[in-house]
């Protein structure tokens, strides 16, 4: 009989072998929805009905040949100016896996859903015009990947076919953008030469580059190893929603519903109830209508303890053995994705996995220049697309896990407490950016907490 311990690791081997999250980023033009649109096509993962579409539409435009950036500029807007605004996800497989697939803007006003598109990503494709080589968009894009330690990343040197298909040009690029991404903390980096609009390199290896000796685009993200592990991390359990029918049926049942962030929880094992501290010991899990003897991430289910415990919406149930910290200073690196500056000062919402609570944004000790990395201390605000770290106090204590060690319950989002904007994407704990801090000064507008 196979064991529970031996279901989670089957279950954990499954989603390795079989399911691959990526996103694909570049500044304009470079060819993402071309090269996204080849995948799809030369995969054979397109439709008939929607290959013809397309191929309606290009011979309307008086093009001679399918527009394969059609098949994922799925907005009117995107498709009469020729460009990605909003992320376009699509799902497509292969003989050797499965994949989700978020092809994200390339306009620097867009990148926010960058973010987005990336922060659930196993591997991120950047483009760059073999033309142009790394600009700044491709920094802004290789800064966002390493922040949200996205842990493979693809340089993918397009429309070599314009530059001759001469292999000093990109070897150039890649070395130039390999020792950018290196000195961000990139862990892994592959640097694909292709041409998106004639094929090479992306699916079938290209006879204009015999030069070049390594993987297609496809057969790279069949074959990269990815972990989707989540049971290895410690077990953290962010409540939902409090279950109490109160009926004839379960007068005295009290349950505490929710997604299981990462790691296992099993009955009878000792838990912390946090911010509050509490302890108690797990009663019975149940899951899908059934009671279960454990339970792992991303599983829903419901979760019962033996003591009567005051627990709501936002509460996090961890291991006695190895809870979170708690704390109401987050010292964090965070992408402005809103229009409106972050400055110094501001009231903020700041909302943890379930919970959301009031916050003052104490300081902003450095933002990033992307040029060549350096911290510009103290700029006062943050600016739309700005990187930056900051420092935020809470009115209520957080159970927060380094970024590096969770990316479920190591993120956070600030919002505008007056119309719910979200101001911005923050990572807790330790970045590539200056930990330096400047004195903070006393608040006496009521929201020194």
């Amino acid at each position: 009989m196979t064991s529970t311990t031996d279901q989670v690791a089957n279950l954990a081997d499954l989603a390795t072998t079989t399911l691959l999250r990526f996103a694909t980023a570049g500044s304009v033009d470079d060819g993402k929805s071309t090269l996204v649109g080849r995948l799809l096509h030369d995969s054979k993962s397109v439709l008939t009905d929607q290959l013809e579409a397309v191929e309606r539409v290009s011979a309307s435009r008086g093009q001679d040949a399918p527009d394969l950036a059609l098949l994922t500029d799925g907005l009117r807007a995107e498709r009469e100016q020729g460009i990605t605004i909003d992320v376009a996800y699509r799902y497509f497989a292969t003989a050797r896996r499965r994949f989700i697939l978020a092809d994200t803007p390339g306009h620097v006003q867009y990148t926010r859903n960058m973010v987005t598109g990336a922060s659930t990503a196993d591997l991120a494709v950047v483009l760059v015009d073999a033309r142009n080589g790394v600009i700044e968009q491709t920094r802004r894009h290789a800064a966002v990947a390493a922040l949200l330690r996205v842990p493979h990343v693809v340089l993918a040197v397009n429309k070599m076919d314009l530059v001759g298909c001469e292999e000093s040009v990109f070897a150039k690029i890649a070395e130039e953008f390999t020792a950018y991404a290196s000195d961000l903390g990139v862990p892994e980096i592959t640097a694909i030469p292709i041409s998106a609009l004639a094929g090479d390199n992306v699916v079938e290896p290209s006879a204009n580059m015999d030069w070049y000796g390594g993987p297609t685009v496809l057969e790279h993200l069949e074959t990269v190893p990815v972990s989707h592990d989540l049971t290895a991390c410690p077990a953290r359990f962010p409540v939902q929603y409090v279950i109490r029918p109160q009926s004839a049926e379960h007068p005295d049942y009290r349950g505490y519903a929710g997604q299981i962030a990462s790691g296992v929880l099993r009955v009878g094992e000792a838990v912390t109830v946090l911010p509050s501290g509490r302890t108690s010991v797990i009663d019975g899990i149940d899951a899908l209508g059934e009671s279960v003897d454990i339970a792992w991430a991303p599983q829903s289910v419901t979760v019962r303890l033996k003591d009567d415990i005051d627990i709501s919406r936002g509460d996090l149930i961890a291991p006695s053995a190895n809870p979170p910290a708690t704390t109401q200073d987050v010292i964090a690196t965070v992408c402005h994705v809103a229009d409106q500056p972050l400055s110094v000062g501001a009231r903020v919402l700041l909302k943890h996995t379930t919970r959301t609570v009031k916050a003052i944004v104490k300081e902003i000790p450095s933002r990033l220049t992307l040029d060549d990395l350096s911290q510009h201390p103290d700029p006062g605000q943050l600016v739309a697309n700005d990187i930056g770290r900051v420092v935020v106090r809470t009115a209520e204590p957080l159970a927060l896990d380094a970024y590096a060690d969770s990316r479920r319950t190591g993120s956070f989002l600030l919002i505008d407490p007056a119309d719910g904007t979200t101001l911005a994407a923050g990572m807790a704990g330790e970045s590539f950016a200056s930990q330096a801090r400047t004195t903070v000064q006393a608040d006496d507008e009521g929201w020194d907490f």
